[in-house]
Protein backbone atom coordinates (compact mmCIF):
# COMPACT_ATOMS: atom_id res chain seq x y z
CA UNK A 1 0.00 0.00 0.00
CA UNK A 2 1.50 3.17 -1.02
CA UNK A 3 1.70 6.33 1.38
CA UNK A 4 -1.14 7.54 2.84
CA UNK A 5 -3.09 4.42 2.84
CA UNK A 6 -4.33 4.49 -0.87
CA UNK A 7 -4.02 1.74 -2.70
CA UNK A 8 -1.69 1.95 -6.17
CA UNK A 9 -3.70 2.70 -9.15
CA UNK A 10 -3.47 1.86 -12.93
CA UNK A 11 -5.89 4.17 -15.08
CA UNK A 12 -7.09 2.24 -17.98
CA UNK A 13 -8.02 3.97 -21.01
CA UNK A 14 -9.23 1.73 -24.70
CA UNK A 15 -10.11 3.94 -27.77
CA UNK A 16 -10.49 3.22 -30.99
CA UNK A 17 -10.51 6.04 -33.60
CA UNK A 18 -11.37 8.83 -31.66
CA UNK A 19 -7.97 10.83 -31.80
CA UNK A 20 -8.82 13.96 -30.69
CA UNK A 21 -11.37 12.88 -27.92
CA UNK A 22 -8.41 10.82 -26.82
CA UNK A 23 -5.91 13.42 -26.37
CA UNK A 24 -8.19 15.70 -24.18
CA UNK A 25 -9.01 12.29 -21.85
CA UNK A 26 -5.05 12.14 -21.37
CA UNK A 27 -4.87 15.65 -20.69
CA UNK A 28 -7.70 15.11 -17.98
CA UNK A 29 -5.27 12.19 -16.57
CA UNK A 30 -2.03 14.44 -16.77
CA UNK A 31 -3.83 16.54 -14.45
CA UNK A 32 -4.89 13.87 -11.84
CA UNK A 33 -3.55 15.08 -8.49
CA UNK A 34 -3.12 11.44 -7.22
CA UNK A 35 0.90 10.68 -6.59
CA UNK A 36 0.70 7.29 -7.36
CA UNK A 37 -0.73 5.49 -10.96
CA UNK A 38 0.49 4.35 -13.82
CA UNK A 39 -1.48 4.62 -16.71
CA UNK A 40 -2.50 1.65 -19.55
CA UNK A 41 -3.39 3.15 -22.95
CA UNK A 42 -4.86 0.33 -25.06
CA UNK A 43 -5.57 2.25 -28.52
CA UNK A 44 -5.85 1.65 -32.42
CA UNK A 45 -2.59 2.04 -33.76
CA UNK A 46 -2.79 5.52 -35.00
CA UNK A 47 -3.94 6.50 -31.89
CA UNK A 48 -1.81 4.45 -29.58
CA UNK A 49 1.43 6.82 -29.59
CA UNK A 50 -0.63 9.72 -28.82
CA UNK A 51 0.40 12.17 -26.06
CA UNK A 52 3.88 10.97 -25.69
CA UNK A 53 4.93 12.89 -23.59
CA UNK A 54 3.42 10.55 -21.12
CA UNK A 55 4.85 7.61 -19.83
CA UNK A 56 2.20 5.55 -19.97
CA UNK A 57 1.96 1.44 -21.22
CA UNK A 58 0.90 1.52 -24.66
CA UNK A 59 -0.83 -1.51 -26.70
CA UNK A 60 -1.87 -1.02 -30.11
CA UNK A 61 -5.00 -3.09 -30.42
CA UNK A 62 -7.77 -2.51 -33.29
CA UNK A 63 -10.69 -5.14 -32.48
CA UNK A 64 -14.24 -3.14 -31.82
CA UNK A 65 -14.85 -5.47 -29.02
CA UNK A 66 -14.43 -3.18 -25.57
CA UNK A 67 -14.58 -6.36 -23.13
CA UNK A 68 -11.66 -7.38 -25.23
CA UNK A 69 -9.70 -4.24 -24.95
CA UNK A 70 -10.14 -3.70 -21.79
CA UNK A 71 -8.89 -7.34 -20.76
CA UNK A 72 -5.35 -6.28 -22.95
CA UNK A 73 -5.26 -3.33 -20.47
CA UNK A 74 -5.86 -5.38 -17.15
CA UNK A 75 -3.05 -7.83 -18.57
CA UNK A 76 -0.45 -4.95 -18.53
CA UNK A 77 -1.89 -3.05 -15.02
CA UNK A 78 0.05 -3.48 -11.88
CA UNK A 79 -1.84 -1.67 -9.54
CA UNK A 80 -3.93 -2.83 -6.61
CA UNK A 81 -6.91 -1.07 -8.33
CA UNK A 82 -7.69 -0.61 -11.77
CA UNK A 83 -9.71 2.31 -12.95
CA UNK A 84 -11.64 2.51 -16.25
CA UNK A 85 -12.88 5.99 -18.01
CA UNK A 86 -13.72 6.17 -21.61
CA UNK A 87 -11.93 7.59 -24.33
CA UNK A 88 -14.71 10.76 -24.90
CA UNK A 89 -14.53 11.76 -21.05
CA UNK A 90 -12.54 14.05 -18.71
CA UNK A 91 -11.78 13.15 -15.51
CA UNK A 92 -12.05 16.02 -12.91
CA UNK A 93 -8.66 16.21 -11.20
CA UNK A 94 -9.63 14.36 -7.87
CA UNK A 95 -11.22 11.73 -9.62
CA UNK A 96 -8.47 9.02 -9.20
CA UNK A 97 -7.97 9.41 -5.87
CA UNK A 98 -11.35 9.71 -4.74
CA UNK A 99 -12.70 6.84 -6.68
CA UNK A 100 -9.51 4.44 -5.07
CA UNK A 101 -9.69 5.80 -1.48
CA UNK A 102 -12.64 3.17 -0.73
CA UNK A 103 -10.67 0.17 -1.37
CA UNK A 104 -8.52 0.74 1.53
CA UNK A 105 -11.26 -1.14 3.08
CA UNK A 106 -10.48 -4.93 2.13
CA UNK A 107 -14.06 -5.52 2.39
CA UNK A 108 -14.84 -3.29 -0.98
CA UNK A 109 -14.04 -4.87 -4.31
CA UNK A 110 -15.71 -2.28 -7.05
CA UNK A 111 -16.54 1.42 -7.18
CA UNK A 112 -18.16 3.58 -9.16
CA UNK A 113 -18.48 8.05 -9.23
CA UNK A 114 -21.28 10.35 -10.46
CA UNK A 115 -20.93 11.13 -14.18
CA UNK A 116 -22.04 14.75 -15.83
CA UNK A 117 -23.42 14.14 -19.50
CA UNK A 118 -21.13 16.54 -22.69
CA UNK A 119 -22.58 19.71 -21.37
CA UNK A 120 -20.28 19.15 -18.24
CA UNK A 121 -22.64 20.10 -15.99
CA UNK A 122 -25.82 18.24 -15.62
CA UNK A 123 -25.99 14.48 -14.64
CA UNK A 124 -26.00 11.69 -17.03
CA UNK A 125 -25.31 9.30 -14.30
CA UNK A 126 -25.44 9.31 -10.76
CA UNK A 127 -26.03 5.71 -8.57
CA UNK A 128 -28.17 2.76 -9.87
CA UNK A 129 -28.20 -0.84 -9.28
CA UNK A 130 -28.11 -3.17 -12.29
CA UNK A 131 -30.98 -5.99 -12.53
CA UNK A 132 -30.50 -9.43 -13.87
CA UNK A 133 -32.59 -8.09 -16.94
CA UNK A 134 -30.08 -5.19 -17.69
CA UNK A 135 -32.63 -2.71 -16.49
CA UNK A 136 -31.39 0.02 -14.01
CA UNK A 137 -32.97 1.19 -10.61
CA UNK A 138 -31.79 4.57 -9.55
CA UNK A 139 -30.23 4.90 -5.73
CA UNK A 140 -30.06 7.83 -3.63
CA UNK A 141 -26.73 8.72 -2.32
CA UNK A 142 -24.92 11.94 -1.37
CA UNK A 143 -22.34 10.97 0.22
CA UNK A 144 -19.67 8.15 -0.07
CA UNK A 145 -21.70 4.50 0.40
CA UNK A 146 -20.93 1.04 0.75
CA UNK A 147 -23.63 -1.09 -0.73
CA UNK A 148 -24.10 -4.73 -0.63
CA UNK A 149 -25.95 -6.65 -3.31
CA UNK A 150 -29.89 -6.17 -2.71
CA UNK A 151 -32.41 -8.78 -3.86
CA UNK A 152 -30.06 -9.70 -6.57
CA UNK A 153 -29.23 -6.38 -7.63
CA UNK A 154 -25.52 -4.82 -7.31
CA UNK A 155 -24.54 -1.76 -7.85
CA UNK A 156 -24.10 -0.54 -11.13
CA UNK A 157 -20.52 0.57 -12.34
CA UNK A 158 -21.02 2.71 -15.26
CA UNK A 159 -17.78 1.52 -17.71
CA UNK A 160 -16.29 5.23 -17.78
CA UNK A 161 -16.38 5.64 -13.74
CA UNK A 162 -15.55 2.94 -12.63
CA UNK A 163 -12.92 0.68 -10.56
CA UNK A 164 -12.56 -2.77 -9.52
CA UNK A 165 -9.80 -4.27 -6.97
CA UNK A 166 -7.27 -6.25 -9.71
CA UNK A 167 -7.60 -9.63 -7.76
CA UNK A 168 -11.19 -9.77 -7.36
CA UNK A 169 -11.68 -8.63 -11.73
CA UNK A 170 -9.34 -11.29 -11.96
CA UNK A 171 -10.68 -14.13 -10.22
CA UNK A 172 -13.63 -13.86 -12.47
CA UNK A 173 -12.04 -14.45 -15.75
CA UNK A 174 -11.67 -10.69 -16.57
CA UNK A 175 -14.27 -8.62 -19.42
CA UNK A 176 -16.04 -10.78 -20.75
CA UNK A 177 -15.25 -10.80 -24.77
CA UNK A 178 -18.96 -11.74 -25.79
CA UNK A 179 -20.11 -7.90 -24.98
CA UNK A 180 -18.58 -6.57 -27.31
CA UNK A 181 -20.37 -3.54 -26.51
CA UNK A 182 -23.29 -2.81 -24.21
CA UNK A 183 -23.59 -4.69 -20.27
CA UNK A 184 -19.90 -5.69 -20.44
CA UNK A 185 -19.38 -4.37 -17.27
CA UNK A 186 -22.84 -4.57 -16.02
CA UNK A 187 -22.08 -8.55 -16.03
CA UNK A 188 -19.12 -7.98 -14.43
CA UNK A 189 -21.01 -6.54 -11.61
CA UNK A 190 -23.37 -9.63 -11.59
CA UNK A 191 -20.44 -12.28 -11.73
CA UNK A 192 -18.46 -10.49 -9.15
CA UNK A 193 -21.28 -10.21 -6.85
CA UNK A 194 -21.95 -13.93 -7.19
CA UNK A 195 -18.56 -14.68 -6.68
CA UNK A 196 -18.19 -12.65 -3.62
CA UNK A 197 -21.55 -12.19 -2.09
CA UNK A 198 -19.94 -10.38 0.85
CA UNK A 199 -18.12 -7.80 -1.42
CA UNK A 200 -18.91 -3.93 -1.21
CA UNK A 201 -19.31 -1.75 -4.16
CA UNK A 202 -18.48 2.22 -3.03
CA UNK A 203 -20.76 5.00 -4.63
CA UNK A 204 -18.46 8.00 -3.98
CA UNK A 205 -20.01 11.23 -5.22
CA UNK A 206 -17.21 13.33 -5.38
CA UNK A 207 -15.28 10.98 -7.98
CA UNK A 208 -16.72 13.07 -10.49
CA UNK A 209 -16.10 12.69 -14.88
CA UNK A 210 -17.35 14.53 -17.87
CA UNK A 211 -18.26 12.32 -20.20
CA UNK A 212 -18.73 13.10 -24.07
CA UNK A 213 -20.85 11.73 -27.17
CA UNK A 214 -18.22 11.01 -29.41
CA UNK A 215 -19.36 9.35 -32.58
CA UNK A 216 -18.63 5.64 -32.89
CA UNK A 217 -19.58 2.42 -34.83
CA UNK A 218 -23.43 2.32 -33.87
CA UNK A 219 -24.17 6.18 -33.39
CA UNK A 220 -23.34 9.28 -34.89
CA UNK A 221 -22.99 13.40 -33.49
CA UNK A 222 -24.37 13.51 -30.26
CA UNK A 223 -25.18 10.00 -29.00
CA UNK A 224 -27.87 9.46 -31.56
CA UNK A 225 -27.53 5.78 -32.36
CA UNK A 226 -27.57 4.40 -36.03
CA UNK A 227 -27.17 0.58 -35.16
CA UNK A 228 -28.48 -1.01 -32.20
CA UNK A 229 -27.50 -4.59 -33.13
CA UNK A 230 -24.69 -5.21 -30.97
CA UNK A 231 -26.52 -3.73 -27.92
CA UNK A 232 -29.29 -6.02 -28.60
CA UNK A 233 -27.33 -9.32 -28.73
CA UNK A 234 -25.65 -8.27 -25.52
CA UNK A 235 -28.56 -7.92 -23.80
CA UNK A 236 -30.01 -11.55 -24.91
CA UNK A 237 -26.89 -12.98 -24.06
CA UNK A 238 -26.62 -10.90 -20.57
CA UNK A 239 -30.37 -12.41 -19.94
CA UNK A 240 -29.92 -15.93 -20.62
CA UNK A 241 -26.74 -16.04 -18.33
CA UNK A 242 -28.26 -13.94 -15.18
CA UNK A 243 -31.90 -15.38 -15.04
CA UNK A 244 -33.57 -12.25 -16.14
CA UNK A 245 -36.07 -11.40 -19.41
CA UNK A 246 -34.23 -8.28 -21.93
CA UNK A 247 -38.34 -8.08 -23.06
CA UNK A 248 -38.29 -4.56 -21.38
CA UNK A 249 -35.40 -3.68 -23.85
CA UNK A 250 -37.06 -2.61 -26.89
CA UNK A 251 -39.78 -0.32 -25.92
CA UNK A 252 -37.10 1.56 -23.63
CA UNK A 253 -34.57 1.84 -26.57
CA UNK A 254 -38.33 3.35 -28.74
CA UNK A 255 -38.76 5.75 -26.20
CA UNK A 256 -35.16 6.80 -26.50
CA UNK A 257 -35.55 7.23 -30.32
CA UNK A 258 -38.48 9.06 -29.44
CA UNK A 259 -36.25 11.85 -27.56
CA UNK A 260 -34.27 12.19 -30.31
CA UNK A 261 -36.55 12.70 -32.72
CA UNK A 262 -39.06 15.70 -30.69
CA UNK A 263 -35.55 17.04 -29.96
CA UNK A 264 -34.81 17.22 -33.82
CA UNK A 265 -31.78 14.95 -33.82
CA UNK A 266 -33.68 11.74 -35.80
CA UNK A 267 -35.75 11.20 -38.81
CA UNK A 268 -38.78 9.92 -38.06
CA UNK A 269 -38.58 7.70 -41.02
CA UNK A 270 -34.98 6.58 -39.41
CA UNK A 271 -37.08 5.42 -35.95
CA UNK A 272 -38.32 1.99 -37.91
CA UNK A 273 -35.15 0.73 -39.52
CA UNK A 274 -33.05 1.61 -36.18
CA UNK A 275 -35.38 -0.53 -34.14
CA UNK A 276 -35.20 -3.65 -36.42
CA UNK A 277 -31.19 -3.83 -35.93
CA UNK A 278 -32.40 -3.83 -32.42
CA UNK A 279 -34.35 -6.98 -33.24
CA UNK A 280 -31.84 -8.69 -35.04
CA UNK A 281 -29.16 -8.47 -32.24
CA UNK A 282 -31.68 -9.49 -29.95
CA UNK A 283 -32.46 -12.64 -32.05
CA UNK A 284 -28.72 -13.03 -32.69
CA UNK A 285 -27.76 -13.08 -29.06
CA UNK A 286 -31.24 -15.22 -28.43
CA UNK A 287 -29.91 -19.30 -27.27
CA UNK A 288 -26.22 -18.17 -27.02
CA UNK A 289 -24.89 -18.98 -23.49
CA UNK A 290 -20.84 -18.58 -23.64
CA UNK A 291 -18.81 -19.52 -21.65
CA UNK A 292 -17.43 -18.09 -18.18
CA UNK A 293 -14.26 -16.34 -19.03
CA UNK A 294 -11.38 -17.64 -17.37
CA UNK A 295 -8.49 -15.19 -16.68
CA UNK A 296 -4.92 -16.85 -17.64
CA UNK A 297 -2.74 -14.04 -18.66
CA UNK A 298 0.84 -13.70 -17.50
CA UNK A 299 2.00 -11.28 -14.61
CA UNK A 300 1.46 -7.79 -16.02
CA UNK A 301 5.12 -5.59 -16.31
CA UNK A 302 6.51 -3.66 -13.22
CA UNK A 303 4.31 -0.27 -11.81
CA UNK A 304 5.23 2.10 -14.04
CA UNK A 305 4.27 5.74 -11.90
CA UNK A 306 3.73 8.57 -13.47
CA UNK A 307 5.96 11.26 -12.07
CA UNK A 308 4.92 13.39 -9.20
CA UNK A 309 2.71 16.48 -9.70
CA UNK A 310 4.47 19.52 -8.58
CA UNK A 311 2.50 21.45 -5.88
CA UNK A 312 -0.43 23.17 -7.15
CA UNK A 313 -0.02 27.42 -6.41
CA UNK A 314 -3.05 29.28 -5.71
CA UNK A 315 -6.10 28.36 -7.09
CA UNK A 316 -7.52 31.51 -9.33
CA UNK A 317 -10.67 31.64 -10.66
CA UNK A 318 -10.95 34.32 -13.48
CA UNK A 319 -14.47 35.25 -14.90
CA UNK A 320 -15.91 38.26 -17.57
CA UNK A 321 -17.74 38.80 -19.94
CA UNK A 322 -17.24 36.36 -23.71
CA UNK A 323 -15.83 39.80 -25.40
CA UNK A 324 -13.35 39.61 -23.05
CA UNK A 325 -12.42 35.91 -23.69
CA UNK A 326 -8.92 36.58 -25.25
CA UNK A 327 -7.27 38.33 -22.65
CA UNK A 328 -9.15 35.86 -19.68
CA UNK A 329 -7.52 32.68 -21.72
CA UNK A 330 -4.29 34.62 -21.77
CA UNK A 331 -4.15 35.26 -18.29
CA UNK A 332 -5.70 31.31 -17.41
CA UNK A 333 -2.73 30.18 -19.52
CA UNK A 334 -0.07 32.14 -17.59
CA UNK A 335 -1.24 30.91 -14.58
CA UNK A 336 -1.66 27.38 -15.52
CA UNK A 337 1.88 27.81 -16.83
CA UNK A 338 2.72 28.65 -13.40
CA UNK A 339 0.82 25.53 -11.75
CA UNK A 340 -2.41 26.94 -10.53
CA UNK A 341 -5.57 25.35 -10.34
CA UNK A 342 -7.47 27.60 -12.25
CA UNK A 343 -11.18 28.14 -13.79
CA UNK A 344 -12.83 30.56 -16.56
CA UNK A 345 -15.98 31.67 -16.30
CA UNK A 346 -17.28 33.74 -19.47
CA UNK A 347 -21.21 35.04 -19.36
CA UNK A 348 -22.62 36.57 -22.18
CA UNK A 349 -25.47 38.83 -21.71
CA UNK A 350 -28.80 36.02 -22.76
CA UNK A 351 -30.20 33.01 -21.06
CA UNK A 352 -28.35 30.00 -22.59
CA UNK A 353 -27.22 27.54 -20.47
CA UNK A 354 -23.82 27.22 -19.19
CA UNK A 355 -21.63 24.13 -20.27
CA UNK A 356 -18.39 23.31 -19.11
CA UNK A 357 -15.39 21.94 -20.23
CA UNK A 358 -11.09 21.50 -20.09
CA UNK A 359 -9.63 24.11 -22.14
CA UNK A 360 -6.76 22.99 -24.81
CA UNK A 361 -4.94 25.22 -22.14
CA UNK A 362 -5.28 23.08 -19.14
CA UNK A 363 -8.31 25.30 -17.57
CA UNK A 364 -11.65 23.84 -16.87
CA UNK A 365 -13.56 26.82 -18.97
CA UNK A 366 -17.26 27.17 -17.84
CA UNK A 367 -20.36 29.53 -19.95
CA UNK A 368 -23.32 30.91 -20.76
CA UNK A 369 -25.52 33.54 -20.03
CA UNK A 370 -25.86 35.82 -17.17
CA UNK A 371 -29.62 34.15 -16.68
CA UNK A 372 -28.85 30.79 -17.82
CA UNK A 373 -28.77 27.72 -15.91
CA UNK A 374 -25.91 25.84 -14.92
CA UNK A 375 -26.72 23.39 -12.39
CA UNK A 376 -29.50 20.12 -12.29
CA UNK A 377 -31.66 21.10 -10.56
CA UNK A 378 -31.54 25.35 -11.93
CA UNK A 379 -34.88 26.61 -13.89
CA UNK A 380 -34.17 27.60 -17.06
CA UNK A 381 -34.04 31.70 -16.09
CA UNK A 382 -32.47 32.86 -13.08
CA UNK A 383 -31.86 36.55 -12.56
CA UNK A 384 -28.55 37.63 -10.96
CA UNK A 385 -26.63 40.48 -11.19
CA UNK A 386 -23.17 39.94 -12.78
CA UNK A 387 -21.40 40.04 -9.95
CA UNK A 388 -23.82 37.66 -7.88
CA UNK A 389 -23.61 35.18 -10.37
CA UNK A 390 -20.01 35.20 -10.43
CA UNK A 391 -20.24 34.68 -6.88
CA UNK A 392 -22.77 31.75 -7.15
CA UNK A 393 -20.53 29.75 -9.94
CA UNK A 394 -17.12 30.30 -8.37
CA UNK A 395 -17.20 26.60 -6.64
CA UNK A 396 -17.83 25.32 -9.77
CA UNK A 397 -14.66 25.53 -11.49
CA UNK A 398 -12.01 25.67 -9.01
CA UNK A 399 -13.26 22.59 -6.25
CA UNK A 400 -12.49 20.22 -8.91
CA UNK A 401 -8.65 21.04 -8.28
CA UNK A 402 -8.63 22.97 -5.05
CA UNK A 403 -10.15 20.57 -3.02
CA UNK A 404 -7.21 17.80 -3.75
CA UNK A 405 -4.60 20.97 -2.76
CA UNK A 406 -6.62 21.24 0.62
CA UNK A 407 -7.84 24.50 -0.19
CA UNK A 408 -11.84 25.66 0.37
CA UNK A 409 -13.18 26.56 -3.72
CA UNK A 410 -14.35 30.17 -1.31
CA UNK A 411 -10.34 30.71 -0.78
CA UNK A 412 -10.11 30.66 -4.38
CA UNK A 413 -8.84 34.25 -5.53
CA UNK A 414 -11.46 35.48 -7.59
CA UNK A 415 -10.42 37.96 -10.81
CA UNK A 416 -13.50 39.80 -12.63
CA UNK A 417 -13.25 42.06 -15.93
Amino acid sequence: MPEGGLPSISIIVVSRHRPQALARCLASLAGQVHADFELVLVADPAAVGICPELPAKRLAFDQANISAARNEGLALAAGEVVLFIDDDALAEPGWAGALAAPFADPRVIAATGFTRGPDGLRWQVRAERITPSGETLPLHVAETALLAPENGCPVSTIGTNSGFRRAALLEIGGFDPAFAYYLDESDVNLRMAARFPQGLTAVVPAAQVIHGAAPGAGRGEAGVPRDLTAIGRSAAIFAARHGGDAGWLREGQRRRLLRYMVAGRLDPFAIAPILATLDRGLALGRGQMPALPVWNRPPPPPFRPLPRRAPAGEPLFLAGWHWQARSLRARAARAVAQGRPTGLLLLTPSFLPHRLTLAAGGWWEQWGGLWGASQPEDPPVIFLSKNARILRERGNLPRRRSEISGKSPQNAKIESL
